[in-house]
């Protein structure tokens, strides 16, 4: 009982602290490669692109929509504990998360066949994600306790966590079909590092009178906690081996899943484009190192209670432990190594962007169609483009959507800006701006969100980036 406890409470700490991931300065910015990772039918015009290994592509959020640090360290005159207890025990519900995700980018590469209208792009990148929803039933029965709480249920449903260390391979294909669509599909294979999850508990515990004793306890208990790969890295820290085994289950030696993206672009028009996507429709099989903890079961109990007259002759006898055995056994703690199967977060893309103004490299405006069905010239790029862009991803409790309203601005085929709005659960200012640079063949790209909260990163909700360098032909076949 007291290691499920610890697990527990190490995993909610490891959540709280850390922080998938919305890439909407990203998204259809189609000059940039690793807009492909994010729609595989995005439009593109590269011959060939290399990312820089480890350097290609890097991105992290974190976010917290309920509490931020800044609510409960900030110097403002108020005791500490009285924060705790008003902004977070008794201010956060069920459905406030934190949450966060990691990903950076092993290798990076693509070229286009001798079809021109056909791209194939592939590599491997190693993905941190998890999600912790607020126990908050939980933690005012640690924080309070139930004594004073008759006839309440504290509910232990609001247990909800789920992460996973991952490498992932993956293998794309873009298809121009005509001068209007573009369509892709990319597969992966998931190598799975670590994961851990507890997202099914359900029952409560509750006081009630009691007939011997003044209160009756009554836990009723469904819980689960499921994870794979940390009895292997415990071993390996133990041996000093750690870094041998991260690399084996990295390389396909630890658990093993697949997955798909799919995605495509629609002009209506030479100006108007509708994009969507879905990625990571997908599942892993964890089999090679699980360890899974349950407790189950129905009990109630007046605490310890004893017959002077009766035990007169046995007050010697421990019946603190009696009644823990006997609540054990009606609830037994379980440990097995049982498979077990993970899906994973799946994210769907849509927008809708209009390009308008002067074509670049030109100084006249152009609503013209240039005849692009065969591939082989390029579409006008023009100087300036308005949109939105919905997302959403599938969590815990149900899907979570963000709104992104956006502009962007191209100087020549050198410069590209990107300046966003986004709406969702985390912030409703979270404004963001992303840049693009082409220096020859070098690219680089820089983008941050919520750019508002940088006055005090102590009191944001919400922070994230990203970046990368690669190399990039822009020759046709």
């Amino acid at each position: 009982m007291n290691r499920f406890k610890s697990i527990s409470f190490f995993i909610l700490l490891v959540c709280n602290l850390l922080g998938a991931q919305n890439k909407q300065i990203l998204y259809d910015f189609n000059e940039i490669p690793q807009s492909l990772m994010l729609n595989p039918g995005v439009e593109s015009d590269f011959k060939w692109y290399s990312g820089i290994p480890m350097i290609s592509g890097i991105s992290g959020y974190v976010g917290s929509n309920g509490v931020s640090v800044n609510d409960i360290f900030a110097e403002d005159g108020l005791d500490i504990n009285d924060k705790v207890r008003d902004r977070m025990v008794y201010a956060l519900r069920p459905r406030d998360e934190f949450s966060g995700n990691v990903q950076m980018e092993l290798l990076n590469i693509g070229f286009r066949s001798g079809n021109p209208n056909l791209f194939f792009s592939g590599g491997a990148y190693l993905e941190f994600d998890n999600i912790t929803y607020w126990p908050r039933d939980y933690v005012q029965l640690i924080f309070d306790g139930n004594a004073d709480q008759l006839g309440r249920r504290f509910s232990l449903r609001d247990l909800k966590t789920r992460g996973s260390l991952v490498t992932v391979y993956h293998l794309g294909i873009n298809k121009k079909v005509d001068k209007n669509l573009t369509v892709g599909a990319r597969g992966k294979i998931y190598s799975g590092m670590v994961d851990y999850n507890s997202t099914r508990n359900s029952g409560y515990l509750v006081n009630t009178e009691g007939q011997n004793n003044i209160l009756n306890t009554t836990l009723n208990a469904d819980l689960e906690l499921r994870t794979s790969g940390f009895g292997q890295l415990d071993d390996a820290s133990d041996n000093g081996t750690l870094s041998n085994t991260l690399i084996k289950r990295a390389l396909f030696g630890g658990d093993l899943g697949l997955g798909l993206d799919l995605g495509f672009s629609y002009r209506f028009n030479e100006q108007t484009l509708f994009t969507a996507s879905v990625l990571d429709l997908g599942f892993m099989y964890h089999s090679g190192d699980t360890k899974n903890y349950s407790l189950v079961g129905n009990a109630s109990s007046e605490g310890i209670q004893i017959n002077v007259l009766r035990e007169l002759s046995n007050l010697n006898r421990d019946y603190w432990q009696d009644l823990v055995d006997e609540i054990e056994e009606l609830i037994p703690f379980e440990e097995t190594n049982l498979a077990y199967i993970t899906f994973r977060p799946t994210k769907v893309n849509a927008s809708l962007r209009y390009d308008f103004g002067k074509p670049t490299g030109s100084s006249e405006d152009c609503d013209c169609t240039i005849d692009a069905s065969s591939g082989r010239q390029p579409r006008v790029s023009y100087r300036n483009s308005v949109g939105a862009h919905l997302f959403l991803i599938n969590r815990p409790r149900g899907p979570q959507a963000a709104v992104t309203a956006f502009y962007m601005r191209r100087l020549g085929n050198i410069l590209a800006l990107k300046a966003t709005y986004t709406a969702d659960k985390f912030s409703y200012t979270n404004v963001g701006f992303g840049l693009n640079l082409q220096a020859g063949p070098v690219n680089l790209y820089a983008m941050a969100d919520n750019l508002l909260s940088y006055r005090n990163i102590a009191a944001s909700n919400y922070a994230s980036f990203q970046l990368g360098l690669n190399i990039i032909s822009w020759g046709r076949k």
